[in-house]
This record gives C-alpha cells, structure tokens and sequence, in this order.
C-alpha cells in the first residue's frame, strides 16, 4: 500500500468519521449497560412469571456486544480504502451475530433458568436434581450444534456432509461405548420412576445398603460394614428392588413351641396373654396381630406369633421386639411353662446283635 495516497485530506476524515462512529456506539453501550439496562431489568421484576427479567439478564453481555458489532460494520463504510461488500467481512460480521444470539439462548437455557425452575417444581424431582442439569446441557448442546451449523453455511461450507460424517461418528462412538449408554438410560429410569432416593434402605440381589448419591451411570451405597458400594445403574434397572424405607410398618413373626407336658389350659392361657399384651403394646400395630396355637410340632404344641411394629427404623423396631420377648419370658416364668427342645435319642447295636440307648441328647432350637 502506498501510505502518501493512504494519509490523504480525505482520507483522514474518513478515518477520523469511522473511529467517531466506532466510538459513538461504544458510547451508546455505556448507556444501554448504566440506563436502558436497568430500566428493563426493573420492569421485568414487576411481570408476574420473572421470564423477562431472566430474558434480560441472558442477553444483556450479548446486547453489550452487539453495540460494539454494530459500530464496527457501520465504521468499516467509511473506513478508507477497505471493501464494505467484502464477503468474508459480510461472513464474519454475520457470524458474530449468530455467536451473539446463540450466545442469549445459551444463557437462558442454564439449569437454574425460570423454565427449568418451573419443570423442577411440576415432575418433583427437588430431592434428586440430576436430570435438570442432563436437560440443560442438552438443550445448550443443540443451541451450540446448530449455530456451527448456521456458521459453517455462512461460509459455504456442505453441512450435509459434515453432518454426515458426525452420524457415522456417533455410531462408532455409540457401539464402543454401549455400557456408559445402557447406565445413562438406566439413571434416567431411576430418577423418572424414583424405585427409591437418597438415604433410602435397599436391598436387591447385588447390593444392601444406604443410598448415599444417584448418578445417572453409576449409584453410590454405604453398606452396613460402612463399604461404598458403586453399582452401575444398568445392574439395578434390571434387578428386583426392595425400599425398606418405604415400608409404613415392619413385620415380626416367630414360633413358640411347649412340651408335651404343658397342659391345654396353660397352652390356652399363653395365647390369650400374649394376644392380650401386643394388642395393648402402643409400638405394634393393631391391624395385624395373630397369635394362634396352629400346629403340633415333633417335640411340643406350636405357637404361631404374628405381627408389625409401627415404626420401621432398624434399632427401634429391634427394641420393640425385645421387649415383646421379655414379657412373653415374664408370662412362661408366671404360668411355670417351659419350651421344648428338640430330643434326640441315638440307638447303638452291640456285637451280639442287642439294642441299647446308649444316649439322650438334648440339642438347642434355633
């Protein structure tokens, strides 16, 4: 370039107008950032639903920006001796438009916009925020994929091709990597069906447990020897699971079993006394008490005792229990009943050919 020819009369006004213009809109961004801004921020607040307010705020550095593209397209014209039409700066300035909005939706679509606020509250999933941000990552994902698209077509490139080629991409992508898919797709099915939350008691056949953190590949378990436990959620989608927090009361049921020897009488009495004694227990439930004599045992009458216990806590219900069992010893000690235990006798054969018992042994029940 010849510089003389550059710094003409002429051409230093045109200069001295595109830095003035480029400067005015920097002015005119000061403003709209210190005044314009604030105003409609303030006018936002006052809308029932807050979506302009987050509008606003989404936008706002794009805005700032667009002032600054704005100038810089508008001082180029006078520019000296630089090409307006030029179709790479046309590309490039339509480029910066698409960055600057894409750069708006990208902002809105953050995981704490009003518009995932307001799915959160509806499906309920408050307790386990996992999905909210998967949903807007992938929401800003497809902003961001179609941008470039536009971009790229802004340039003349063949985006059918492109994408072409992304297709046979993610198919390999999505044959090596089948195991992260099938424990993403077995998280979402965990957070959408919720088998079970934070801090709920598991148990299925592979794991047992306190759920301690619901991934969407994998969930974390304390066991009760204090293990954590990192199961894939593609094991626990495909398994029975049982949430023993979920239970609204806890079953109990054992057998007693009396000699022989043990009158009909006493036998009718423990019955009633224990049947008495859980059904005047505040800790049991009273809809499912049964306390039946219902079989004969090898060594004794069976009785069958049946019931729940309001609370479902491990060591609650462990105390209820226990106290049940003390005033069932309380009411065998008071009536002079005793439990049988299992006998057995052993038969040895001698060399000539006689039978002896040689032994009675006693084993205990358990």
């Amino acid at each position: 370039m010849n510089w003389q020819k550059f710094f003409t009369y002429d051409n230093m006004i045109d200069l001295g107008i595109s830095i003035g213009i480029f400067l005015l809109f920097l002015v005119f961004r000061k403003i709209f950032t210190k005044y314009v801004f604030t105003l409609l921020l303030k006018l936002g607040d006052k809308s029932p639903t807050k979506l302009f307010a987050e509008i606003f705020i989404a936008f706002k550095k794009p805005v700032e920006w667009l002032f600054t593209v704005i100038g810089i397209y508008i001082a180029a014209s006078y520019f000296p001796h630089f090409n307006q039409g030029n179709e790479f700066f046309k590309n490039i300035i339509g480029s910066m438009y698409i960055f600057l909005f894409t750069w708006g939706f990208y902002n809105l679509a953050s995981s704490d916009s009003i518009f995932f606020r307001g799915i959160n509250k509806k499906v309920d999933f408050d307790k386990d925020n996992i999905i909210i941000p998967l949903l807007s990552k992938a929401l800003r994902f497809i902003i961001v994929a179609i941008a470039l698209t536009v971009v790229l077509q802004e340039f003349g490139y063949n985006v059918t091709g492109f994408v072409a080629g992304l297709g046979l991409g993610g198919l390999a992508i999505s044959l090596a990597a089948q195991d992260i898919l099938a424990n993403m797709i077995g998280g979402f099915v965990i957070i959408t069906e919720k088998p079970f939350t934070k801090g709920d008691w598991i148990v299925t056949p592979s794991i047992d447990g306190t759920v301690e953190e619901i991934a969407f590949r994998s969930t974390k378990v304390r066991t009760a020897t204090d293990a954590l436990v990192v199961v894939p959620n593609a094991t626990l989608v495909k398994e029975p699971i049982t949430n023993w927090s979920k239970m609204e009361k806890r079953q109990n049921s054992f057998d007693l079993t009396l000699t022989y020897e043990t009158p009909q009488e006493k036998v009718e009495t423990m019955v009633r006394q224990i049947d008495y004694q859980l059904k005047n227990n505040p800790d049991i439930d009273q809809e499912t008490i049964l306390v039946k004599f219902n079989k004969y045992n090898e060594n004794g009458y069976n009785i069958l005792v049946h019931y729940f216990t309001k609370t479902t806590a491990w060591t609650e219900y462990v105390s209820v229990n226990e106290k049940v069992n003390f005033k069932i010893m309380e009411l065998l000690r008071d009536e002079d009943i005793e439990l049988a235990v299992p006998a057995r006798a052993l038969y040895v054969q001698d060399s000539r050919g006689s039978q002896e018992m040689n032994a009675m042994h006693r084993e205990s029940d358990h």
